[in-house]
């Protein structure tokens, strides 16, 4: 459960990050993905997620 937590704090603090560092750029990238179908979004966020699934498996083992 530790583990969750952590990766979940650290999941904020690249969010925060992104948002400090450059707030234009990030308001510009979600239009642009609100632009995008939902299918689109979809498919990209199953790609992102087996890709950081895998990844974890891969460093846990």
């Amino acid at each position: 459960m530790k583990d969750l937590f952590s990766a979940l704090c650290l999941v904020a603090v690249f969010e925060g990050l992104f948002l400090f560092v450059a707030p234009r750029a990030w308001k510009r990238m979600a239009e642009q993905l609100l632009m995008l179908r939902s299918s689109a979004l979809r498919t990209w966020g199953g790609v992102i997620l087996l890709a950081g699934l895998t990844t974890l498996w891969w460093l846990r083992h």
